[in-house]
């Protein structure tokens, strides 16, 4: 059996979530896997808890946060005002679990710094934080390279669904000639509501009430969310150095109700759309748009609480993969797989 300390940074949907699956799972990773995942660190916004020793109960820590407090509230070991880099510095870990919010307008932190301070003191780094991925995907990976560690972020991209691992593992030696993805999951129940005759007000209430719309929804509606997923897609599976400046955005707030009652009387759904083309010089045309997808498109059996990624390839042909996600449990067990591939 081999012990594997772990400090988990953000504890929000998807950290609260890890730390249940943490205690959900141990059994089972220790059977299967000879491992024993042992969380020693802990931090959110308002402070952090480390206990080296006798290590943190992933239990609690999820129920202090259900219960709306902090993890500093952690019994003899939490500290208010801890903050999740200089915990990070001071711990002693084998892995970084980075699931603090995107920020990406506010240069992607804290959870740009926490994977640095990581990777500089050699620990392996898993996260579904897109952020920092976006503004520094090639640093963050030389920096891994230098320290002979690991970055994993398959859960970066469209939850659950191992869309990134398909594209870098399975289709090895292949070249894609076009890319198709449904990464966002929020603005297709809010599309699907509004073809029901949901109003716009109610169709975001309805989408933040379930957990899967954030206060500001604008990342999401006005495709950001999307263009960011498709550009570490880019870099990741296509090896194409793009950035986001490099995706033509259009959102769905232009999305008129009238459009989406049409396209569902010809049984076509309307979804936000990412897609990379390859050009004939070999680069590649990126671009998020809302698009009608016919019923016997590979993306347009989608329900509302899916997503789903399309690879056309010279070798392998087409391949489609489809991911039901009624709630963010699986996004957050990407972290656990990403971990058990380390």
């Amino acid at each position: 059996m081999r012990t594997v300390s772990l400090v988990v940074v953000g504890l929000g949907s998807l950290g609260r979530r890890f730390c249940m699956l943490l205690s959900g799972k141990r059994r089972h990773v220790q059977e299967r896997f000879a491992l024993d995942l042992r969380l020693v660190g802990a931090a959110d916004s308002r402070g952090a808890a480390y206990d080296p020793g006798q290590g943190l109960d992933p239990a609690t820590v999820e129920r202090i946060k259900q219960q709306g407090g902090s993890v500093a509230d952690y019994p003899r070991v939490g500290r208010l005002g801890w903050q999740a880099a200089d915990l990070i510095a001071h711990a002693q870990a084998d892995a970084l679990l980075e699931a603090s919010p995107v920020n990406l307008w506010q240069g992607a932190e804290p959870g740009l710094t926490c994977i640095r301070t990581a990777l500089e003191r050699h620990m392996h780094v898993v996260t579904p934080n897109k952020g920092p991925l976006v503004v520094a995907f090639d640093e963050l990976h030389a920096r891994a390279a230098r320290a002979g560690v690991q970055l994993r972020f398959d859960g970066s991209v469209a939850g659950g669904l191992p869309a990134l691992y398909i594209g870098q593992r399975d289709l090895r030696g292949a070249i894609i000639e076009r890319l198709e993805a449904v990464p966002n999951l929020v603005t297709g129940l809010i599309l699907d509501l509004l073809a029901e005759g949901v109003p716009w007000d109610q169709a975001l209430a309805s989408a933040w009430e379930e957990g899967v719309l954030e206060a500001d929804g604008r990342w999401d509606l006005d495709g950001w969310d999307a263009a960011a997923k498709l550009v570490i897609l880019a870099n990741a599976v296509l090896r194409w150095p793009a950035r986001l400046e490099d995706v033509s955005i259009t959102g769905v707030m232009g999305v008129g109700r009238d459009r989406l009652l049409d396209a569902r009387a010809r049984g076509c759904t309307v979804r936000l759309v990412a897609q990379a083309t390859r050009l004939p010089d070999g680069a590649y045309r990126l671009s998020v748009q809302p698009r009608e997808l016919a019923p016997d498109h590979p993306l347009g059996r989608l329900g509302r609480k899916a997503m789903g990624i399309v690879y056309e390839t010279d070798v392998y042909g087409t391949i489609t993969a489809l991911i039901e996600e009624p709630d963010p449990f699986p996004s957050a067990a990407t972290m656990l797989r990403d971990l058990l591939d380390i």
